[in-house]
């Protein structure tokens, strides 16, 4: 396996690898990361569609690219996904699969010319005071030792921050500033999450705090990420003879490391509540999606809560993962993941709307007609003042393409779910759907006298309790997370957001979609180079725009020593371009 910037081989189609005929493949999860390794196995390797067999436990493809429901009973969605034209093998995939949309187009096609003429933008990133705009939103309020410390950790060695959270190497500066406010509710961060995590993230995403303040750097799908993203690739895997098993349970995956290589022999399954499995040969290949952020996932409804004592226990995925990781110290510590739910779950809802008086406030506050086919909120908003720390969310609507005429339909989220309500005197994880509702109206500026009668008949709201949605970003040192291919591998690699590949960063589509090319490459040798993660941390003109961002606009010292050193230099113009000098 290599990595390659550049074009060079990205458009290469790869020589079919030696002895590919006498080769099958075993996909233990049917989320993007599985669907994903099948598509290069077909379209890289060479491999035969009729030889690749997907074990999915659920009825329905695509992991935690959900989206199900219905008009009448309100629309489900456990999370949406945030994108970028950085995401070099996601698109490298989608460029492939077919549009469901756009006649003769594919994926990619329909993505880019939707988000070319309907760019993401958002007309308010933080509010408060109950439906007003954050005084300083356009600001990112560090201080000197705050933007010191963020650059201090973008430095540091990844081995030095083992086991440490971000509270250990980010002060109370930079916890109070409107940066952190925006990055953690875009990607769901605690203080209490991987330091190491955090590191990757400003370094693999420092592009990306240009558009903190006004999320113009990012893209959307046009529908929902089951009906966009995953039922094209499902679609034409299925077209092309790709064998999908759905309430197929897998317990194990027994592997022979005693000869020095490994070398998977048999998996076990549970289908539908009989146990059977395979004996596999070393020419058949298993990839194993190891670790769930929506395992055991529970939903309210409109009256009922999300069961939080059902969703403490772990899900099958996570004992699969034990089950292999006993027999080799290479495959992983799972406890390290999922052993602290607290500290790893929050609860999201979905809102699908009765009436036009939710509607006609969310255009009231965005300035922006949700019903206009075009972005909404452009991304969260985060509640500044909320103690749940709710934000929310309006996609281009309709969501879902059975949405009703004048159906809207929003996403919310709190990263504080055990904490009481500022309206509503209950914790967001004991709350019901209409109660949930009412704290958003509460925060959206709705009279107290109007809150509970809108929240009751305005609205269908579904809680969902989520206990891993953050357990990728709990704190770990080397070696917690196995290799794709763990070293001496002869048949077996690891898929998803639990394995570990260098410089790129979990919660994203790109991670699943990346480990999936990379246990693919590597397993049959495929002579074609990985797209290697963006450099913008390598980039010259990218750091001194983010610099520039970090700094609010304001100039550098006229007198300084950098400006002694570039003075009459191209650096001197490349600060003068982005507004540092």
């Amino acid at each position: 396996m290599r990595y390659a910037h550049g074009n060079f081989e990205a458009f290469v189609r790869p020589l079919k690898p030696e002895g590919v005929e006498k080769k099958a493949a075993w996909i233990v999860g049917g989320g993007l990361g599985g669907m994903a390794a099948a598509a290069f196995l077909i379209r890289d390797a060479g491999m035969a569609p009729s030889m690749i067999t997907i074990l999915e436990a659920s009825d329905e493809n695509g992991g935690a690219l959900d989206g199900a429901g219905n008009a009448q009973t309100g629309w489900l969605i456990r999370g949406g996904r945030e994108m970028e034209e950085q995401f070099q093998c996601l698109w490298d995939l989608y460029r492939s699969i077919p549009s469901l949309e756009m006649p003769d187009g594919t994926v990619l096609d329909e993505f880019y010319y939707l988000n070319r003429l309907d760019p993401s933008s958002s007309p308010l990133r933080a509010m408060c005071g109950q439906g007003q705009p954050v005084p300083d939103r356009h600001s990112l309020t560090l201080t000197g030792k705050a933007r010191r410390e963020i650059i201090a950790l973008i430095l540091a060695d990844e081995d030095k921050l083992a086991g440490k959270t971000i509270s250990d190497v980010l002060s109370g500066d930079f916890m109070a500033s409107n940066f952190w406010l925006f990055w953690r509710s875009m990607f769901a961060f605690e203080t209490w999450h991987s330091a190491v995590e955090m590191k990757r993230y400003l370094a693999r995403f420092v592009h990306q705090i240009l558009g903190l303040k006004d999320l113009r750097t990012l893209k959307f799908t046009k529908y929902n990420q089951q009906e966009s993203l995953s039922l094209p690739l499902a679609t034409w895997l299925a077209g092309q003879g790709v064998v999908f098993r759905h309430g197929v349970r897998v317990t194990n995956v027994v592997v022979d490391t005693l000869s020095g290589k490994k070398v998977a022999t048999h998996i076990d399954w549970l289908e539908n509540g009989v146990v059977a499995g395979v004996d596999l040969t070393p020419e058949e290949l298993v990839f194993v999606t190891n670790g769930s952020m929506v395992e055991n996932s529970r939903w309210g409804d409109h009256h009922n809560p999300a069961l939080v004592d059902a969703t403490i226990r772990e899900g099958s995925i996570w004992q699969l993962w034990r089950n292999i990781a006993v027999q080799d110290p290479a495959f992983g510590h799972p406890d390290v993941f999922c052993g602290d739910t607290v500290k790893s779950r929050w609860v999201s809802a979905t809102v699908t709307t009765q009436d036009a008086r939710i509607p006609d406030l969310v255009q009231k506050i965005t300035g922006r007609d949700p019903f206009s086919g075009r972005t909404v909120t452009g991304g969260p908003i985060t509640i500044q003042d909320s103690a749940w720390l709710m934000s929310w969310v309006v996609s281009r609507q309709p969501h879902f393409k059975g949405q009703t005429k004048g159906q809207m339909v929003a996403w919310l989220y709190g990263l504080f779910s055990d904490v009481s309500g500022n309206y509503v005197k209950k914790t967001m994880q004991d709350c019901t759907g209409e109660e949930i509702t009412r704290e958003w109206l509460f925060h959206m500026g709705v009279p107290a006298d109007q809150i509970d009668n809108m929240a009751a008949t305005g609205a269908i709201t579904h809680p969902c309790m989520m206990p891993f949605i953050t357990a990728q970003f709990m704190p770990r040192s080397p070696g917690d997370r196995p290799k794709v291919v763990p070293d001496g591998s002869v048949n077996l690699a690891f898929l998803g957001q639990f394995v570990e590949t260098p410089r790129d960063a979990v919660f994203t589509t790109e991670y699943s979609v990346r480990t999936a090319m990379e246990a693919v490459y590597t397993l049959l040798k495929v002579d074609r180079a990985i797209p290697e993660v963006f450099g913008s941390i390598y980039d010259a003109r990218m750091l001194l725009q983010a610099a520039a961002e970090l700094r609010d606009g304001k100039k550098m010292p006229a007198s300084g020593l950098l400006r002694h050193l570039t003075d009459g230099t191209e650096i001197d113009h490349l600060l003068e371009r982005y507004g540092l000098i």
